[in-house]
């Protein structure tokens, strides 16, 4: 048994659907199964009920699941623990952003990157929220600034913000209006961003419009947040983004694309911060209680 074939394992169980799971492993669905056929056949055991419509975990699999999370946990904190064993110097550490960071939020990272500066350089790295959060897990990062919600109990999570959002509508439809209705929405084609940039939240957003008679989609698999804004600005579609004006994702906005408050929808996106558990009380403890400590206060947006 290799420790790839865990990691397949547990990929499979948290997404119970092989093609997400093979798209966070960056991987092909097909090698993907294969891989896990192979871990059955070595345990003698079936891990995943399979049917057309349904991928469910078996008793053998909800045994194996926490084993295998320990294992893998342990495996990913050789690194950290090595450079505790052997006291390390002053070193680089990361802290994971996605992309629209509110400014407040920034200025939070900030000083807790002065306030680190005596015993760690902490730098930013960039990334969608699902990649940050593997990384935290990974041990490759240590902290992460990702979009809620987030259910991984090796991981600590904080909430540090919640931004209310509002329809991106073509400007010229909506013309002198301060806010839009789901009815008037209908008739538009909502568009989501890209898959591998959108955390969980955004896939639970769009049931919700779909359960509230917002039918029409358009996907982009291939393009950025600046893509969707083309398509509201010629006036096919809007999109769900950030009400605040001092968020970053105002700077993708066209001329002919405005941000309105939804009369009868008030989504909101939770921010929060995620370190690894154990790592509370090992090589990062003096960082984490000094993020605690800057990110304590809830900011509302």
């Amino acid at each position: 048994m290799e420790i790839l074939h865990l990691r397949y394992f547990v990929a499979v169980a948290e997404e119970l659907n092989f093609s997400q799971a093979a798209r966070k492993l960056h991987m092909a669905a097909s090698p993907l199964s294969q891989r896990v056929k192979d871990l059955e056949h070595e345990l003698g055991q079936q891990l995943f009920e399979r049917s057309t419509h349904r991928v469910a975990l078996t008793p053998a699999g909800h045994a194996l699941l926490p084993l295998a999370r320990e294992v893998l946990d342990n495996v990913n904190s050789i690194p950290w623990r090595l450079r505790e064993a052997i006291g390390a110097e002053r070193r680089t550490v990361f802290i994971g952003m996605p992309a629209g960071v509110h400014p407040e939020l920034r200025e939070r990272v900030h000083r807790l990157e002065e306030r680190a500066r005596g015993k760690f350089e902490l730098k930013r790295w960039p990334g969608g929220s699902s990649g940050l959060i593997t990384a935290v897990r990974e041990g490759k990062l240590a902290l992460a600034v990702v979009r809620l919600p987030v259910s991984d109990p090796a991981l600590e999570v904080t909430e540090v913000m919640s931004e209310q959002l509002g329809a991106a509508v073509p400007a010229d439809m909506f013309e002198d209006r301060t806010s839009v209705s789901l009815s008037e929405l209908a008739d538009l084609s909502y568009v989501a961003f890209p898959s591998d940039s959108t955390p969980a939240y955004f896939e639970q957003l769009d049931a919700q419009l779909a359960a509230a008679g917002i039918k029409k989609r358009v996907r982009l698999p291939d393009t950025n947040y600046s893509g969707a804004t083309e398509l509201i600005s010629g006036g096919i579609a809007f999109s769900v983004t950030m009400l605040d004006p001092k968020s970053p994702m105002q700077l993708y906005r066209l001329d002919n694309v405005s941000v309105l408050p939804i009369e009868d929808f008030h989504p909101e996106l939770t921010t929060g911060l995620i370190w690894r558990k154990d790592r509370e009380d090992g090589d990062l403890e003096e960082l984490i209680e000094d993020a605690k400590e800057i990110f304590n206060t809830h900011i509302t947006a």
